[in-house]
């Protein structure tokens, strides 16, 4: 197809009418389907064209085919971004003004997409030339808007001026703009002008559009077309707060953190979407001290009151757009507010806590409501709001807000939010993602905004007195919920349900939040978790062999898992520490064997130990059970477990040195002292020792647990050399590396986890005395593998054999023991490394030559 040329003289009405028609026609028959491939390929020669823009314009002014004018509107901005380089001034400047002309003169066409293509049209040309236009030039484009925004022209005028602007502010973010084959350079240039020069301004006008028709909603008993103004203002208003502010001074270097501190939350595991606003001090006029935020809460609190009888209303586009308007204020942060110790940002908050107080409080009574019918995303931008404010806030200042006028603070608010959101999550245990799912989330990411700055810097302290007992009583509540939906999902026979699901980090994310909160309190929460696992013990002894254990056995599991996030933290490759809550508590006890944290380990450790037991384990230790005790030991032993000796005494000197930390130097020497070398560190090491020993060899088939026993537990033993020390003067551990050699239960471990067996138990061999021995010791552990390969490789009936199943697998998992062991090579233990590839080099190269075509075993 030749294209559509436009004339360069007088406009041919029977050509441009043609035109159009064809148009018409391809756009016909894309919708029914009828030769789609021409009728693209029609609509892609008029893009294609050169010159378009008076045929483009014609179909835009005639045409009656909504789908042709949209069509149009994409040429004529495919054409100008393709040939703004050759483009005149005034052409460039003509193409802008006939998009601008077009929008507001069918401003009342029901054909909304094609509004929204024209206005984007508009804006992407508008960008296209911001750096060739002059001040002058740009200001008569927005001089047109502007008078449109007023209102002069009415309520539909008016709506796409706003509806411009927007797309606009979309244009010039660099997360939202359009592909134009120009360097960042540009896009950055024209952000930062617009941001510099326009978008203080874009907001006031949107501020006063939105005011200007105020009144007449709240005193109008219908609904006018005014309603669609206020909105869209709100709309545009918000997306104008969302944007990537560069031009301020960084607020981190200049704020105190006890009051408006911007809080790196960069590693946490956040659930929800927030964005911090820092627009700098030139905006604090408009958003801040002109009584905007004011007149947003009332506007929304009118609305409210005047269609509370109508439920859909809270699902409405301006009940949405204006609900989160106000949470957007709730993370105003930054040089925006005065130096003044906080006190501001603090007035700032809570006008804006008062204001959203009604869609949260009571909690029970609006839990209530919700499960009666009304729409819940009013509660849900609530919790939002809670979220922004603790992200900006200190737990202390948190706190305060809510005081200065009521005799309980905001923590407790947060608190019995959450604790009635948990509440129907137990009434109504689903596996369907349900509001009090959402709310749940968006209340634990409050919570570990305001938490993890304390966990961080050791401070617990700094949390009020109230916020703690608060912390313990929602954490009481967590646990009885879960433990709750643990014990239904014994007879839950939905494998896919979220407490069936094999992976022990199913819940992880969930259960880091839920030990922050623990941590918080962690001095009743350590007692209260001994309690509980000792009376889930105490039912398993009374009910063995007489009662169905299944309910107590799943309420264990759940435990495990919220004890070990309690007590530890995640192994991300380094040595973890006590956690500082558990260091600042707890300095009052003197006695080791009367910690509490020691208490509760030893309650797990020696529930974990009866499952070497035959019987004991036939009865109670399924292989799920097993999965949360090894993960636990996993993770637990990583923090406790045989900590050096030269670490205890530099803590136990550096708190000589420094007073004011003795209290979480002496809770940890305590605990590094009782699970140290001189304590009871190598008993309970020769205990995991065996528990690692009886899952790979009890369990068989079990992937899941053999994965979380070679690849977390046994790993995290042989991390440390000085355990390594301990480990192979162990019997327990010598009985692990015989039954590698011998037992024929082994070889049926899957693949990857034969190579980490033996990557593991080769890597002890740094616990050897000498490098002499430390060959020997992976001689005499690989010897075997070494031997049976070669043999293999050297059967005369190799061919005839190799096919064979058995075969297969046992020559998979020779090879997969050797890599293994290769990737455990140290430079004590290289030699034996080897010549133990020496001596199995020759049948290795057998074996590809019989092997080439199974992938699975050469690569």
């Amino acid at each position: 197809m030749q294209g559509f040329q436009d004339s360069s003289g007088p406009p041919n009405v029977a050509q441009l009418q043609a035109t159009m028609q064809a148009i018409e026609l391809a756009c016909a028959s894309i919708q029914m389907h009828i030769n789609p491939s021409a009728a693209e390929a029609t609509i892609l020669s008029l893009r294609q064209s050169p010159h378009p823009y008076q045929t483009c314009q014609f179909i835009l002014e005639n045409s009656l085919v909504a789908n042709a004018r949209f069509q149009a509107a994409a040429a004529i901005r495919d054409a100008a971004i393709r040939e703004w380089s050759f483009l005149t001034a005034d052409v460039k400047k003509s193409l802008i003004r006939f998009c601008l002309c077009y929008i507001m003169q069918h401003a009342s066409s029901p054909e909304r997409y094609v509004q929204a293509k024209v206005s984007a049209v508009a804006a992407q040309l508008m960008k296209r030339g911001w750096l060739d236009f002059e001040a002058s030039e740009r200001e008569s484009f927005f001089y047109q808007i502007n008078q449109s925004i007023h209102g002069a022209h009415g309520s539909d005028v008016q709506f796409c001026g706003i509806n411009f602007l927007e797309s606009l502010v979309s244009e010039f973010s660099p997360s939202t703009s359009s592909a134009m084959g120009l360097p960042r350079e540009f896009h950055e240039q024209c952000r930062r002008s617009l941001e510099l020069n326009y978008l203080k301004t874009f907001y006031c006008w949107a501020k006063d559009a939105a005011a200007s028709v105020t009144s007449m909603i709240i005193d109008s008993q219908t609904e006018v077309p005014e309603v669609k103004v206020c909105t869209a203002a709100l709309r545009l208003m918000f997306q104008i707060l969302n944007w990537d502010f560069h031009n301020t001074v960084a607020a981190k270097a200049s704020i105190n953190f006890y009051f408006v501190g911007v809080k790196d939350h960069g590693d946490s595991t956040k659930r929800s979407e927030y964005n911090l606003v820092q627009p700098g001090p030139a905006w604090c006029d408009v958003l801040v001290s002109s009584g905007h935020i004011s007149w947003l809460l009332n506007l929304y609190a009118a609305l409210r009151q005047k269609f509370s009888c109508q439920a859909f209303w809270l699902d409405c586009p301006i009940a949405l757009s204006a609900r989160k308007l106000i949470v957007q204020f709730c993370s105003l942060a930054g040089t925006i507010f005065h130096s003044d110790n906080g006190q501001m940002h603090e007035n700032h908050l809570l006008q804006l806590l008062l204001g959203i107080m009604q869609w949260i409080d009571p909690p029970d009574a609006v839990s209530r409501a919700i499960e009666n019918g009304k729409c819940e995303s009013e509660m849900l931008d609530g919790c939002r709001a809670l979220l922004s404010i603790a992200t900006v806030t200190t737990p202390f200042v948190f706190d305060q807000l809510l005081k200065s006028i009521r005799p309980f603070g905001t923590l407790q608010l947060l608190s019995s939010l959450m604790g009635e959101v948990v509440k129907v999550l137990m009434t109504h245990n689903s596996d369907e993602e349900t509001w009090s799912w959402q709310a749940r989330d968006i209340l634990l990411d409050s919570w570990t905004a305001l938490l993890i700055p304390l966990e961080r810097s050791g401070q617990s302290s700094l949390l009020p007195h109230e916020g703690i007992s608060a912390a313990a009583n929602l954490f009481a509540l967590i646990v009885e919920s879960e433990l709750k939906v643990a014990s239904a999902s014994a007879s839950d026979d939905n494998v896919e349900a979220e407490y069936f699901q094999a992976s022990v980090s199913a819940m992880d994310e969930r259960l880091s939040a839920y030990a922050l909160i623990a941590r918080a309190a962690i001095n009743v929460t350590v007692p209260f978790l001994i309690g509980l696992f000792t009376e889930r013990l105490s039912k398993l002894n009374k009910g063995r062999c007489i009662i169905d254990l299944t309910e107590t056995l799943e309420e264990i599991y759940s435990l495990l898992l919220i004890i070990g996030h309690v007590l530890a933290d995640e192994v991300e490759g380094e040595t973890p520490l006590v956690p500082n809550a558990i260091q600042s508590q707890f300095t009052n006890v003197m006695e080791a064997d009367k910690h509490p944290v020691v208490a509760l380990s030893s309650l797990i450790i020696r529930f974990g130990e009866q499952s070497l037991d035959p019987q004991t384990r036939a009865s109670i230790f399924s292989p799920r059970l097993m999965e949360s005790v090894v993960w636990f030991l996993s993770r637990w032993s990583s923090t406790y477990l045989l900590h050096p000796e030269e670490i205890i005494t530099s803590n136990c000197n550096y708190g000589k040195e420094h007073d004011h930390e003795f209290q979480p130097q002496h809770t940890r020497k305590v605990l590094y002292s009782f699970f140290g070398e001189h304590g009871q560190g190598l008993p309970i090491l020769d205990i995991i020792v065996r528990i690692s020993a009886t899952t790979l060899l009890s369990y068989p088939g079990e992937k899941d647990l053999h994965a979380l026993t070679c690849n977390q537990l046994l790993h995290a033993l042989v991390r440390q050399k000085h355990i390594c020390n301990h480990l192979v003067a162990l019997d327990s551990w010598r009985n692990l590396t015989n039954a590698f050699d011998n037992e024929k239960k082994l070889f049926l471990l899957d693949f990857t986890h034969q190579r980490s067996l033996a990557q593991t138990l080769v890597r002890s061999a740094s616990g050897v005395r000498n490098i002499e021995s430390s060959n020997q010791y992976v001689r005499d552990l690989m010897g075997h593998t070494a031997t049976h390969l070669v043999e293999t490789a050297s059967r005369k009936d190799l061919t005839s054999i190799a096919e064979q199943p058995d075969v297969m697998v046992m020559i998979s998992c020779l090879l997969e023991r050797l890599r293994g062991a290769a990737c455990a090579s140290e430079p004590r233990t290289q030699r034996a490394i080897y010549e133990l590839g020496f001596s199995v080099m020759n049948p290795v190269l057998v074996l590809l030559a019989v092997y080439k075509d199974e992938l699975f075993i050469c690569y």
